[in-house]
């Protein structure tokens, strides 16, 4: 045996995160063993995880998977789903790479693993799943976990949890051992991410240097990070892109004051409800590639599925709805042949998801997403203090995405203060530029270019080159590539 099963047989190599038990030895359970029986009940655990193959898979894909449950908290009810994939070869000397997507609310199941970065993509009209040229289990093992509780198949019994929605879950929710193997954690969530790696260093400092976790860095890409920020960008790249009037960014420019805590007043909320109006018939994820019209979702037999984006759209107040899911990407309907996929029966038996029997189907993100309120206007002092600890920090954008454009990200990461150590310069994918890059002290800032929110689907070979270089630790190249 290899990779997860001769690993989690080493002693209590687990860590928890958002209560699934994750690590580079991959040991899955909701306790820490101790003895020989607790290490034999790990171990049958992990074995009736295993994902033999799912409906429509390729035949001999060359790595294991591993997907179920973990109990968060059984008082509460509350259990969170994963999906977890060896790298394709040398798993035990490749990092772990910990995904989450944002929303705050949205599957990194659903998005992550099977749209954008996974070993699998699912198929337009076609009952299988294809393998992923691109996937980065290539350079790490990936775990895709969704939550918090009430996304995807992540269910709590405990309408609490659903308002507490994710920050100060994702901090508490934490139960730690010893690491290995190196470990990242990414990507798409400016809020879970920094918080989540800010406890696992404050757990560190209390620990015996045996015990700690052996977290390297952490990658966050188009996420929403500083709302004063967020909401300036937001205008300034919109205008500036042509998509909205002279007349509705003066007047956004003139009646909102982008405060620290993204509270504005009326008149300010209104210009924000004209730029949503404004923008509705373009794929503001992704600003070049054609939207998902409605022609081409009823095409789609998913639709109700998808009903939580637009409770989201009209029932959310400003401040968070800008803070949004990926909606609509290179193949501007991909969501919707998720949903088709991840709600047959087969798929879920093989998965060994919705085990409880979910009263509601899979749906892209949470409708719990209206009820969210735990979250801090700004995660800049937890990215800086980790920047200052030495952890490896980048930040990457898409220069395509007006939903949190480059233009934000720039904003924030001026505030943090930090020395720019290399200057701004291109790099290259082959010999095209790929986007460009600056190293300040103790984070990098990348672009992807041409690419929108969700970088990995619209712009792979370019995500694939920069996880690996993250994973590395070296500089995108400044030079062609042939």
């Amino acid at each position: 045996m290899h990779g997860f099963s001769k690993l989690a047989m080493s002693p209590a190599t687990i860590l928890v995160l958002l209560a699934v038990a994750t690590a580079s030895s991959w040991t899955v359970g909701a306790v820490r063993p101790h003895k020989s029986h607790d290490y034999e009940r790990v171990f049958d655990r992990q074995e009736a995880d295993r994902v033999d193959a799912l409906p429509g898979q390729p035949l001999q894909v060359g790595f294991k998977q591993y997907a179920g449950y973990v109990t968060a908290n059984e008082s509460h009810g509350r259990a969170l789903f994963y999906w977890f994939f060896e790298a394709t070869h040398d798993v035990e000397k490749k990092p772990l790479v910990l995904w989450f997507n944002g929303g705050p609310g949205c599957s990194s199941v659903g998005y992550g693993a099977l749209e954008e970065l996974g070993p699998f993509l699912v198929q337009k009209g076609k009952p299988e799943i294809s393998l992923n040229p691109n996937s980065w289990n290539k350079d790490a093992n990936l775990l895709f976990v969704e939550s918090p509780a009430g996304v995807g198949f992540s269910y709590t019994n405990t309408t609490k949890d659903l308002s507490q929605f994710g920050d100060d879950l994702t901090d508490s929710s934490i139960k730690r051992d010893k690491l290995t193997n190196d470990s990242y954690i990414c990507i798409v969530p400016g809020h879970y991410v920094p918080q989540l790696a800010t406890k696992i260093m404050e757990g560190n400092k209390k620990s015996h240097k045996k015990d700690r976790i052996n977290l390297k860095g952490i990658m966050i890409g188009n996420a929403a990070i500083d709302s004063s920020s967020d909401d300036r960008g937001l205008a300034d790249y919109a205008w500036d892109h042509a998509v909205i009037s002279d007349e509705l960014y003066n007047t956004i420019k003139t009646e909102c004051t982008f405060p620290d805590n993204g509270e504005e007043k009326a008149p300010c909320n209104k210009a924000w409800n004209d730029f949503f109006d404004a923008i509705q018939d373009i794929d503001i994820y992704s600003l070049y590639t054609p939207a998902c019209t409605d022609t081409l979702a009823n095409a789609s037999h998913s639709n109700s599925s998808l009903s939580s984006w637009n409770k989201l759209i009209s029932n959310t107040p400003l401040s968070k709805i800008h803070r949004g899911r990926p909606y609509n990407t290179y193949d501007p309907c991909v969501d919707y042949h998720v949903v088709d996929y991840l709600n047959r029966g087969d798929v879920q038996a093989a998965l060994h998801a919705n085990v409880t029997g979910i009263p509601y189907a899979w749906s892209p993100c949470s409708d719990a997403l209206t009820s969210w309120g735990d979250s801090v206007a700004s995660t800049l002092p937890d990215i800086k203090a980790l920047a200052k600890a030495g952890l490896r920090v980048w930040v990457f954008s898409g220069d395509t995405d007006d939903r949190v454009p480059v233009t934000s990200t720039r904003y924030a990461l001026r505030k943090l203060g930090l020395a720019t150590v290399k200057e701004w310069r291109q790099w290259f994918t082959s010999d095209q530029v790929g986007g460009y890059t600056v190293v300040y002290d103790g984070l990098t800032l990348v672009t992807i270019r041409g690419a929108g929110h969700m970088v990995p689907m619209i712009t792979p070979v370019q995500a694939s080159q920069l996880f690996a270089h993250f994973v590395d630790g070296s500089e995108m190249p400044d030079k062609p590539v042939v």
